[in-house]
């Protein structure tokens, strides 16, 4: 515990909806809500507008619906919730050399590392200017807490939400904390909270009045003790800056079970290649490939590959994960399917080429779907966002033509219009798509309806938010 409030937690409000409620300006003040779209599809983030409604994250999109029947229902864009973090993070490394990321939207701040606050006065100046900037920089708001300690300055974060700072005095944390559900300590989720509920504790006030030795009784020695020091107040953890990424995988959830075998063979090789594009973007390649199956049941397989020496060939990725297909049982359906790497390097082995040529000679060649995809599902309790992409049947007979695939449009993508210019869909069905033709700081726009294959619509990339002048 230090002396003065020098850690600072940053926790942007409801991320992901208010990135869509700043690009999108007919949303603005709206109930939105981003997440998978499809039966089976979470809610990744819940405007506060949605919150109102009891609309939460890692709910099911299907039950935030019937909370929130004329909420915004938007698939993710993780490109451009990457491109806002840049900007965010960048900010808060001018403050200090000891940043610890802990998602895109949240941090830990070591302000004395960074000379920038001593004291109490010093911290509140530092984190009001930061909210300043990052409201300049992207037009969004964040939370700042400030403490002695990085659980104390996260706890802060929470309590001043949403768009504002709380700053935590050394001396005052047990007071401030007793009134607390035992939940808010880390490390007390759903189980230990009940566990704790059924001895008759539900505030952290009460954690203390038990006492280190109940507790250790109660849940473990080393849980107890460390429970007990949290409910205290006290954590003695450094901000640790820069996380070493210790893998990269993506996955999705599909609508309708997958049965045929070539189908899932497909969804591999695709969810294959964009973990290649994410281990690069990464500046990254890997050793071990994973591959993750959930089925029917809900039972969950993962297999597992390590080559000979790291890689981030597509060729080779993709193989190694069609390999570890082969040993799953697939009947009955699969509902999910994941492809990850781990033992990342920063450095690729060259022979691996080799091993990719000589890999399952006899496994048959898989068709890429060549589709648009939608982001990563991170955030979304694995629910994922639903690929843009209907894959269609090989043909039955040999040289029979190639049918094409349905183009869809998804609620949320960003789409450009040969004569209206960049807009984003709101809907589409019957053959039909509607696009609000609008981008960041304008007005609300106009909605057209076109065909689904109009030629003149096009998928786009997403728009920046505002113009970028750097950090302050």
């Amino acid at each position: 515990m230090r002396a003065a409030p020098t850690i600072l937690h940053l926790d942007m409000d409801a991320f992901y909806a208010s990135v869509e409620q700043a690009s999108k300006p007919s949303l603005r003040g709206k109930a939105v809500i981003v997440g998978g779209l499809g039966p089976r599809g979470v809610v990744a983030t819940a405007s506060y507008e949605a919150r109102r409604f009891g609309v939460h994250s890692a709910m099911p999109t299907a039950q935030a619906r019937r909370l929130c029947p004329n909420g915004a229902y938007l698939v993710p864009r993780f490109s451009l919730y990457r491109a806002v973090s840049d900007l965010v993070m960048a900010r808060l490394r001018v403050l200090s050399p000891l940043v610890e990321p802990l998602s895109l939207d949240e941090a830990f701040v070591d302000l004395e590392a960074g000379g920038r606050a001593f004291d109490s006065a010093g911290a509140r100046a530092t984190g009001e200017r930061l909210r300043a900037d990052i409201r300049a920089a992207t037009g969004l708001s964040a939370s700042v807490g400030l403490a002695g300690s990085k659980m104390l300055a996260k706890v802060a974060s929470e309590e001043a939400k949403p768009d504002g700072l709380l700053l935590i005095q050394p001396g005052t944390e047990r007071e401030l904390l007793a009134p607390m559900t035992v939940r808010t300590l880390p490390g007390v989720g759903p189980a230990t909270g009940e566990h704790l509920r059924r001895a008759g504790i539900t505030t952290v006030g009460e954690l203390v009045e038990a006492g280190e030795d109940e507790l250790v009784r109660m849940v473990g020695r080393s849980h107890g003790v460390g429970l007990y020091r949290m409910a205290l107040g006290l954590d003695d953890r450094p901000v640790v800056a820069e996380r070493d990424t210790k893998s990269v995988s993506v996955e999705d959830t599909f609508d309708v079970d997958l049965h045929d075998r070539v189908r899932i063979r497909t969804e591999v090789q695709r969810l294959a290649d964009r973990c290649v594009r994410r281990l690069r973007e990464s500046g990254h390649s890997g050793r071990t490939i994973v591959l993750k199956v959930r089925r029917y049941d809900f039972s969950t397989l993962t297999r597992s590959e390590t080559l000979r020496g790291p890689t981030d060939d597509p060729a080779v990725v993709r193989e190694a994960a069609a390999r570890l297909l082969e040993g799953v049982d697939t009947t009955g359906g699969v509902r999910l399917l994941g492809v990850g790497v781990t033992g990342l390097a920063d450095y690729t082995q060259e022979d691996l080429f080799a091993q990719a040529s000589a890999a399952v000679p006899d496994a048959p060649d898989v068709p890429d779907p060549g589709g648009a995809e939608a982001g990563p599902s991170e955030g979304a309790g694995g629910g994922g966002a639903q690929e843009a992409v209907t894959v269609t049947a090989p043909p039955a007979g040999e040289g029979a033509p190639e049918p094409a695939a349905e183009r869809r449009w998804l609620a949320g993508t960003d789409v450009r219009h040969a004569e209206h210019g960049p807009g984003w869909v709101q809907g589409s069905g019957v053959g039909r798509v509607t696009v609000r033709f609008e981008q960041p700081g304008s007005a609300p726009g106009r909605v057209r309806t076109f065909r689904v294959d109009d030629p003149a619509l096009e998928p786009s990339d997403p728009l920046p938010l505002v113009g970028d002048a750097g950090p302050a």
